[in-house]
């Protein structure tokens, strides 16, 4: 037998929506991320990759001889830093396409904070199979000998 007053919700009373973020609030998260990217992009800008022992041989190069998609990466984030564009796409092209779509996602995601807008960004499994097909191909590419400027 239920009560003559029971309440309407299944689940209990309704829950009020939160209430708005302050900007600095909205702008911490998007801010945070750059400050941890700038301090990485600072650190490899300061202790120079192209010489030895400063940091560790990729895995898949030194047991195969095989390149990966990120070696180089670290050269390239290097010279970039230094504002040698060249020689950063030299030592990784994809990874310098990465730097562009980052700061493009970084401009979206401050914008959006700072509108009020909150940042959700989904990817679909199609999308996330072709970022690996590309990987895997300019994996395949920079291997092989025609595509050997593509070889950091």
């Amino acid at each position: 037998m239920t009560a003559p007053h029971a309440p309407a919700w299944p689940a209990g009373p309704p829950v009020p929506p939160p209430p708005p973020r302050s900007p600095v609030r909205r702008l911490l998260p998007p801010l945070a991320a750059l400050a941890g990217v700038a301090a990485a992009f600072a650190y490899v800008g300061t202790v120079d990759p192209n010489e030895p022992g400063h940091y560790p041989v990729c895995p898949l190069l030194r047991f195969t001889g095989v390149y990966c998609p990120g070696c180089g990466g670290l050269r390239s984030a290097h010279a970039f830093v230094h504002g040698d564009l060249p020689a950063a796409l030299g030592a990784n092209a994809l990874a310098v396409v990465g730097y562009g779509l980052f700061a493009v996602l970084m401009a979206v995601w401050l914008i959006r904070a700072v509108r009020g807008v909150p940042m959700r960004l989904s990817v679909s499994p199609v999308l996330w199979w072709g970022i690996g097909a590309v990987l895997a191909l300019f994996t395949l590419v920079r291997n092989l000998p025609f595509g050997s400027a593509l070889a950091p």
